[in-house]
């Protein structure tokens, strides 16, 4: 069988779904230092490309990407093995979490846990010090010539200023469009065009009508379960668009499943948002929890169905998207417009990296003087340290700083 051949990639991507943390960015640092450095599946260059091209898409940038690095190592059949292997520990973990809540409180609404607040306490600055590594490697392999470090700078100071999730692909048309005014640049070699297979965008679309009209069927014929079919075209028509990561989903959410059908409060919400933080994988994996909450009353299995068909529907529209437009996008770089605006487009993600580094560094408390302050700052430079200057895994890095949050629990 083909696909034996590909076991050692997907044991690399099984144990990379275990130790991502930090969400798409810091999920990049990971990939910088899995998928580039240890196995060599792409180069620096070519991750920054496939990242480049799924900002332009909605959905999960950091599955997607994932998942594009499959497919060129293995066609659809490995990208789908990859995805299913990238999504399931963190919908597990999510899902199971929709039902171990109830037994916290019968409203569903988290206590505080000591342990768990210490586990995970250094996290989020160890998530830091991978996008800022990622950002170093990025800046060092793409950053060239004057021009490409003025659109780095831009996009950084564009990405801190304006926080709508729209500014990503706004920042990368006009990058592209920047980086044209060189005509100094052209394709050095033509790679054979990949075949474009319609019918994933048909397929997206058709499920799109599909959904929303048994989702309506549903409602006004008040049918047993209905509410499997509305998850179902809920969160497929997030998944279609939402551009901007899991940040731009919580919104949507609260105003989908508070204010228009009520079926969770906003706190249970909020809950499985902070949770799925200190999970390893996707932040769209908060989808099975809501699944699931969604479903409580149901019974168990229906509960279970919950997680499923949440984290089906809201996965399946960006990569359907995906595999459509991966070949459109292989054929046209070949041309010199779209392969100058290239060099642009990649200069602009690093900018984007490096204002997500410093905006993360400004949610958890580097503005204040303090202890805490001081000390994320000083993991997220061992971090940065550690993937920087020495051949440590990064499954080793998050282990590490695991155990410092369980020691200090402990002392």
């Amino acid at each position: 069988m083909l696909l034996l051949r590909h076991v050692p990639f997907l044991k690399s991507v099984f144990i990379y779904s275990f130790t991502a943390f930090g969400g798409p960015l810091g999920h990049l640092g990971m990939m910088m230092k899995t998928f580039v450095q240890k196995r060599k599946d792409v180069t620096e260059e070519e991750l920054m490309e496939l990242n480049a091209f799924c900002q332009l898409l909605p959905g999960p940038s950091s599955t997607q990407t994932v998942t594009l690095i499959a497919l060129k190592r293995g066609g659809i059949p490995l990208a789908c093995i990859t995805l299913l292997l990238w999504v399931f520990p963190a919908a597990l973990i999510m899902g199971l979490l929709s039902f171990f809540v109830y037994y916290l409180s019968p409203t569903g609404a988290f206590e505080d846990n000591k342990m768990a607040f210490h586990l995970f306490h250094y996290i989020q600055p160890m998530s830091v010090g991978f996008v800022f590594y990622a950002a170093y490697k990025m800046t060092q392999s793409g950053i060239k010539v004057l021009a490409t470090g003025g659109i780095m700078v831009g996009s950084l100071i564009a990405t801190i200023l304006f926080k709508s999730p729209w500014v990503f692909p706004l920042l990368l048309v006009v990058a592209g469009t920047i980086s044209n005014f060189s005509n100094k640049r052209i394709p050095s070699s033509t790679q054979k065009p990949k075949k474009i297979k319609w019918v994933n965008l048909w397929l997206f679309a058709v499920l799109f009508v599909v959904a929303g009209v048994l989702s309506e069927l549903a409602r006004t014929g008040n049918w047993q379960h209905g509410q499997l079919y509305h998850l179902f075209e809920n969160f497929y028509r997030f998944g279609s668009i939402v551009f901007g990561g899991g940040q731009a989903l919580l919104p949507m959410m609260l105003y989908q499943f508070t204010i228009t059908n009520p079926i969770a409060t906003p706190n249970q919400l909020l809950n499985g948002y902070g949770i799925v933080q200190a999970v390893p994988g996707p932040v769209f994996s908060i989808v099975s929890y809501v699944g699931g909450i969604s479903m409580h009353k149901e019974g168990v299995l229906w509960q279970i169905l919950g997680c499923i068909t949440a984290t089906t529907a809201v996965f399946l529209p960006s990569t359907l998207l995906l595999f459509f437009f991966y070949p459109i996008y292989h054929n046209l770089k070949q041309h010199v417009i779209i392969f100058r605006a290239l060099e642009g487009i990649n200069a602009a993600v690093v900018g984007m990296i490096w204002a997500s580094g410093i905006v993360l560094l400004s949610t958890i408390g580097i503005n204040s003087y303090n202890s805490f302050s001081i000390m994320t700052l000083v993991v997220v430079a061992i971090t940065f340290a550690l993937l920087n200057y020495t051949k440590i895994p990064s499954p080793f890095v998050v282990l590490f700083w695991l155990l410092v949050g369980w020691l200090e629990f402990m002392l």
